[in-house]
């Protein structure tokens, strides 16, 4: 396992959700009423055309991302 951040994890890799950086203070209240709490499972699903924003699955369900946010989610990446 190694530590990255969600913004860097590879297109269908899956990995668990560490915890929340300092840089994700100005909504940090929004990650949490979605689910993005330490210890979820998460993967990527797919990217937007131009790379921004990123569709994750998380909890059974998929939300979108901007990558300044997946950027201050810090994951353990599971490798199989």
């Amino acid at each position: 396992m190694s530590f990255n951040t969600l913004n860097h994890l590879p297109l269908g890799h899956e990995a668990v959700i560490a915890r929340l950086l300092p840089e994700s203070l100005p909504f940090r209240r929004k990650l949490l009423a979605m689910g993005i709490t330490p210890g979820c499972k998460v993967s990527v699903v797919r990217f937007a055309p131009f790379g921004d924003p990123l569709e994750i699955k998380i909890r059974g369900f998929r939300l979108c991302l901007r990558r300044s946010e997946a950027a201050s989610i810090e994951i353990l990446e599971i490798i199989a």
